[in-house]
C-alpha cells in the first residue's frame, strides 16, 4: 500500500499539478469537484500551473473548464497536443496513411468503433452514429462521414471505442501485439484503446510542458488511475494514484490520494496551497 499524500513533505515546492480526468478528477457520475475554478485561480496566483491531462481533445477540455482554461495547461489526446494558457506549444501528428491503415484494421476486427481524432474535431463513421450520446461526452466537436479512410486532416490520436467494455481483452489479444512496435498504444479504461505516435503519451506531455514552463519534473504532481496515466505518474516527482485505481497502479506511483468520489484531487490542491502559504 502506498503512503498517503499527506505524508509528502515537499508540497511547498510544487509548480505543476497534472491531473487525469475520468475516474480521477471527475466522480463516477462525471461531475467536477465543487469550486474547481476558484482552486485553479488560486493555483495560478501562487505561480502553480494546473493541467488537465487526458485522452480527451483540447476543445472538449476547454469546454469542461469554461471559466479558467486560459489559466491552465492541457495535455490533450494523451500527449498528442500540449497547450499552455490556450496556446498550442507542441503536437505530434499521425501520418495519413498510418491512421487509414488503423481504420482498416478496426473494420476487419469488427469489435470496435473507429474515432479519428483531429486537433480541431473528431471524425466518426456514420454507421456508429447510434453511439452519439456517448461520443458527445468526450468529443464536443464531431463530424460523421461515410468513409473514414477518405479523411485527410491533422490527426494526433486514433482511438477505438468498445461498447462491450472489452478493450483490455481486445488489446491483449489483437491490438497490442500487432501495433505496439509502431505506435504508443494504451488502454484508457475498459472502453477505449488509444494510438499516438511512438513515444507520445501523457508522460512525454508532462515533460514537454515542464520544459516549456521552465519547471523541473521533480516539482510536478501527476494524479491518475489507469494504464494511460502510467508514464505521467512515473515522469513526475510526485506520482499520486487515486484510491479507486486498481492495485496494480500502485507500482507506478509514490503516494495514494482519496478516491475520485471523495474528491481526492481537490484535497491535494488544498494541501499544496496550504503548504505554499505556510512557507511564505
Amino acid at each position: 500500500m502506498l503512503p498517503s499524500f499527506e505524508t509528502d513533505t515537499d508540497l511547498a515546492s510544487v509548480k505543476l499539478i497534472a491531473c487525469d480526468m475520468d475516474l480521477t478528477l471527475l466522480a463516477d457520475d462525471g461531475s467536477m469537484p465543487p469550486h474547481m475554478a476558484e482552486r485553479i485561480r488560486a493555483l495560478d496566483a501562487a505561480g502553480i500551473t494546473f493541467c488537465a491531462a487526458s485522452g480527451r481533445p483540447s476543445y472538449t477540455l476547454c469546454d469542461m473548464f469554461p471559466e479558467v482554461h486560459h489559466l491552465m495547461g492541457l495535455i490533450a489526446d494523451n500527449g498528442g497536443a500540449i497547450f499552455d494558457k490556450d496556446v498550442l506549444i507542441d503536437k505530434s501528428l499521425i501520418d495519413v496513411d498510418a491512421y487509414r491503415e488503423l481504420v482498416g484494421f478496426t473494420a476487419r476486427d469488427g469489435r470496435g468503433c473507429s474515432c479519428v481524432c483531429g486537433i480541431d474535431t473528431c471524425y466518426l463513421s456514420r454507421k456508429d452514429e447510434r453511439f452519439e450520446p456517448y461520443f458527445k461526452i468526450f468529443y464536443t466537436s464531431r463530424i460523421y462521414v461515410d468513409d473514414l479512410t477518405a479523411v485527410s486532416a491533422d490527426v494526433n490520436k486514433y482511438t477505438v471505442y468498445f461498447p462491450d467494455n472489452n478493450s483490455e481483452e481486445v488489446f491483449a489479444e489483437a491490438y497490442g501485439p500487432t501495433w505496439s512496435d509502431r505506435f504508443s498504444v494504451t488502454n484508457a479504461g475498459k472502453q477505449w484503446i488509444d494510438f499516438m505516435n511512438k513515444g507520445v503519451n501523457k508522460g512525454s506531455g508532462l515533460r514537454g510542458l515542464c520544459a516549456h514552463l521552465g519547471i523541473n519534473p521533480a516539482d510536478a504532481i501527476a494524479i491518475g488511475d489507469t494504464y494511460n496515466d502510467i508514464q505521467m505518474l512515473e515522469a513526475a516527482g510526485h506520482g499520486y494514484v487515486v484510491a479507486n485505481a486498481e492495485e496494480h497502479m500502485h507500482a507506478h506511483g509514490t503516494h495514494l490520494v482519496p478516491s475520485n468520489n471523495d474528491r481526492g484531487v481537490a484535497q491535494v490542491i488544498d494541501a499544496v496551497l496550504a503548504a505554499v502559504a505556510s512557507s511564505r
